[in-house]
């Protein structure tokens, strides 16, 4: 054989060699990062769909017939108690005030002129001059006239009323909704609709409803003996307004219904916020969100599951470095980017937490082990 023949083949040699090298780099086991599954203490938000009211919502009604002469106010108008509101033409309250005065009137003399008839009579019936009997009709007479005065006079105050029910002010702090009936609209006490309504939001009440044995959890975790006890140690909630905001002051669960509705199985419950700044008003849609903590929770990272049919899957890592998938079912709860789970994984057990695309059934991995607790603070 000749020297370059012999120098060929040890250069196909070491390429063979070489290339083999490289296949095993590229061939070789991928690193994941894998977390020892522990007990933690987690926060489960629960929500609960609620409709919102004011502290107050006062309607407004005139309580007497007549034409709406001025409007002082308009839709959305911030008020105070006290504040103008109306103004209701009804010139013949006016003109009852003032008949009522004339009867007054009428009435003083009637009293005054009974007197005199007492104040004459009576030096009379003193001096035998005249009958006993005279001076008896003579104050029965003032008294049925002093009667007639104090009914004239009550007469006038009606009427004051009445006119006093031609302004209406504010019964209280609140927003003023809307205003069906603009000016020269003939209103009265029977009108369907309210001349509008006051809406005192300092306060809001947030309604919702829980199922029947959503209730039994509630009050079996709470502390107390009592109904109110158990309410009073409940940890305050939130309120998740329509647009996804969280209402910055927390509220807390007031008061609960003693019947269970037969027809739904729904418990109502009413929640209480502080909204001083009236960001929210009667009438909206939000979600009130009860917090329950477990204080031996086993968690699992979001990223570090996968859903099939409705269904989450985690990877757990044998001894043998080899991962299978399990199921932690379909009914695992939130908790902030982890899921408490109930079955499937338990403390102890290693599971791959980030990269599980790239997984399959019974495949070996290169496992990088992470603090459980690193992992977690950083959800």
């Amino acid at each position: 054989m000749s020297k370059c023949t012999i120098a060929l083949a040890l250069i196909i040699v070491l390429g063979a060699c070489k290339n083999n090298k490289s296949g095993t780099k590229q061939t070789g086991v991928k690193p994941y990062p894998v977390i020892v599954l522990k007990p933690q203490s987690a926060v489960i938000n629960s929500d609960y769909p609620a409709s919102v009211q004011g502290m107050q919502n006062i309607e407004i009604r005139p309580k007497i017939d007549g034409y709406v002469e001025a409007i002082y106010i308009d839709e959305g108008a911030t008020v105070k108690k006290g504040q103008l509101l109306f103004r209701i033409s009804a010139p013949q309250y006016e003109q009852n005030v003032n008949t009522a005065q004339a009867n007054i009137k009428i009435a003083v003399a009637d009293v005054n002129s009974a007197q005199m008839q007492v104040n004459k009579v009576k030096p009379l019936v003193e001096k035998d001059i005249v009958s006993a009997y005279e001076l008896e009709a003579a104050v029965y007479t003032l008294q049925s006239k002093q009667a007639a005065l104090a009914q004239a006079q009550a007469a006038f105050n009606n009427a004051k009323t009445n006119l006093s029910y031609t302004v209406i002010t504010s019964p209280a702090d609140g927003v003023v909704g809307i205003l069906p009936y603009k000016i020269g609209s003939l209103v009265n006490s029977t009108t369907t609709n309210p001349l509008t309504t006051v809406s005192n939001i300092s306060q809001i009440y947030a309604y919702f409803s829980i199922n029947e044995r959503q209730g039994l959890d509630f009050f079996l975790a709470s502390k107390g003996v009592t109904l109110q006890d158990k309410l009073a140690t409940m940890p305050p909630v939130s309120l998740v307004l329509a647009n996804g905001i969280i209402l910055p002051r927390k509220g807390r669960i007031e008061t609960a219904s003693g019947l269970i509705n037969p027809q739904t199985g729904a418990l109502n419950m009413r929640a209480t916020f502080e909204n001083p700044d009236g960001l929210v008003r009667s009438g909206s849609s939000a979600i009130v969100r009860v917090p329950h903590t477990i204080d031996t929770a086993l968690l699992v990272p979001q990223k570090a599951t996968y859903q099939i049919q409705g269904k989450l899957f985690v990877y757990v890592m044998d001894a043998d470095n080899k991962v299978r998938s399990v199921d932690i079912g379909s009914n695992a709860t939130a908790a902030g980017q982890a899921f408490v789970v109930q079955h499937g994984v338990k403390a102890g057990d290693k599971i791959v937490v980030d990269g599980i695309s790239n997984l399959r059934e019974d495949q070996v991995i290169n496992p990088r082990m992470v603090n459980a607790d690193s992992v977690y603070n950083s959800l």
